[in-house]
């Protein structure tokens, strides 16, 4: 045994402790004591499959024994990239200024070996403990048929997404203290979907908030977009209070509703003004798609197709939209729902609030109408798809682009090309039922004088006549159920986007009440009024 390691028996668990510089200590536990299997240096070169039981307890011990002792190098030969662990081993010591570090390795499963981080966080005479939990994974190397450490800075820890650091010192920007249009304060903490926001208002809004910086260990994200995430404070900065435009109560209702359904997102806007209200999230991926998600949005975009057919002067909410049981375009082939009943006397009303495909498609076919006709009337009269939005934070504001063959059909259903998300649709019912495109903000214009995005928006008669056929779609037609126990000025639209690979659509839903317009969508979570309505309709009710 080399000279400044000592190892111990404690209570039948075999430790090591590593000396000299101080630097860590490495815990073996649940067996892993390093007899037998390949030593992960070139012993297992031939062999091929999964990794074997003994394979995975030696490569991580080796692992996890030379990043405890702050080999970053020798750690990293153990790796199935190891530039990349290497930069991320060797910044974990000198960038974050972490020591101390204790790794202890919990029962495996399968090929997934859990293990729990204790490091002290140093930086100029300043000292935290820090304790977290991490994992890796065994896996054979493609090209040497080594078990290897299945490298991802997220074994690092598990806050950390591809090119992301871990940095010790004076924060990148000061720490705010963001609060709703009431002044309540807004915390990840009672608010989580509201975590990667909050960090991104902070980058941008940090110094103009007037706060001071503190010392801080925080994750220096690979998009400069993203802003820094404080894992732990040293030294408290000074916040700079920055208003937004959250109501706090509706951002707690859209925070329940959403942790209903599994992967699934909502916004919230007042029509009046544009204000975001709330945002949430409920994903596995972390993902902000309520602004930045980017997916078809199904029938909930025939809104915006029913106000280019007005618009055109192709047909009018009690003219003429027949609902056959298929409909053709260019060789494809579109259906309705199942269960759906052919109505050829249905007016553009009865077939929106039915959501009738066929009815859209074979109108989309009428003389005046190209096929840039649907992106046209989006960019114009709703403000979507020319990437000029400035909400405050990243957002995506949506994608119609002109397209030919069937896709021009699929696109005036919501599938096809046409690409949205909770905010852009919530965005479309917010212009539909004002009739004026006001682009989405989460921070007042007022705060930095940013130039925001304008449009044409609608003429008054097809204002009428949307919010005609959305107030059906809520009282009598598909939005019934979910909208039942609304009371006052309503409206809604339901949506199912199917996806190619999955067996179950996207659902989607939106609608109105008062001066709160809404829109989610719940990946795989049906028919609209299954998963994404119910999430709407408890907003509409907090707002």
């Amino acid at each position: 045994m080399r000279k400044g390691i000592k190892a111990v028996v404690v209570g039948g668990v075999f430790t090591v402790m590593v000396g000299g510089a101080g630097y860590g200590a490495y815990n073996l536990v649940n067996g892993l004591s390093g007899d037998g299997g390949s030593s992960g240096a070139g012993s297992s070169a031939a062999r091929t499959g999964p990794p074997t039981e003994d394979e995975i307890r030696e490569v991580s011990r080796q692992f996890l024994t030379a990043w405890a002792k702050g080999d970053a190098a020798q750690a990293a030969a153990y790796t199935d990239n190891r530039a990349a662990a290497s930069l991320a081993l060797t910044g974990y010591r000198e960038d974050a200024h972490l020591t101390k570090v204790k790794l202890t390795p919990k029962a495996a499963s399968g090929a997934r070996v859990p293990f729990s981080v204790s490091a002290t966080v140093s930086y100029k005479g300043r000292s935290k403990p820090l304790a977290y939990e991490s994992e890796l994974r065994i896996v054979r190397g493609k090209t040497t048929g080594r078990a290897l450490v299945d490298w991802s800075e997220a074994v690092v820890h598990p806050s950390l997404k591809r090119g992301d650091t871990l940095v010790t010192g004076e924060a990148a920007t000061p720490p705010i203290e963001a609060v709703d249009r009431a002044g309540v304060v807004l915390t990840k903490k009672e608010y989580p979907s509201l975590g990667p926001v909050l960090d991104q208002l902070r980058a941008k809004y940090g110094e103009q908030a007037g706060g001071q910086p503190g010392i801080e260990l925080y994750v220096r994200p690979a998009d400069e977009n993203a802003g820094t995430r404080t894992l732990l404070t040293l030294a408290k900065g000074k916040a700079g209070k920055l208003p937004t435009t959250l109501s706090a109560g509706v951002q707690k209702a859209a925070e329940r509703a959403v942790l209903r359904y599994g992967e699934s997102s909502v916004v919230a806007v007042k029509p009046s003004t544009g204000e975001i209200l709330a945002l949430a999230n409920h994903r596995e991926d972390a993902f902000n798609a309520a602004l930045q998600g980017k997916v078809a949005p199904g029938s909930t975009m025939k809104i915006l197709t029913a106000a280019m057919l007005i618009d055109k002067g192709i047909t009018k909410a009690e003219g003429a939209a027949p609902c056959p049981d298929t409909a053709t375009w260019q060789s494809q082939t579109f259906h309705n729902l199942k269960g759906m009943a052919p109505n050829e006397n249905a007016t553009l009303a009865d077939s929106f609030a039915r959501s009738c495909n066929t009815s859209f498609v074979k109108l989309i076919d009428e003389e005046g109408l190209t096929d840039a006709s649907l992106t046209e009337e989006a960019q114009h009269k709703f403000g979507l798809g020319r990437d000029d939005w400035k909400v405050g934070v990243p957002s995506f504001d949506g994608s119609v682009p002109a397209s030919g063959g069937p896709d021009r059909a699929a696109n005036a259903i919501g599938q096809g090309q046409v690409q949205m998300s909770p905010l852009t649709m919530a965005s479309v019912t917010a212009t539909a039922m004002t009739g004026t495109f006001r682009q989405p903000v989460i921070v007042p214009k007022s705060l930095d004088d940013r130039d925001l995005a304008t449009a044409d928006g609608l003429p008054s008669s097809t204002v009428a006549q949307l919010r005609q056929m959305m107030h059906r779609t809520a009282v009598s037609g598909t939005g019934v159920r979910t909208m039942a126990g609304l009371g006052g000025d309503i409206g809604a639209k339901t949506g199912s986007a199917e996806v190619d690979g999955r067996e179950k659509s996207d659902s989607w839903f939106t609608g109105y009440r008062g001066d709160v317009a809404a829109a989610a969508m719940t990946q795989e979570g049906g028919h609209g009024g299954d998963a994404a309505g119910p999430i709407v309709a408890a907003v509409l009710r907090a707002g």
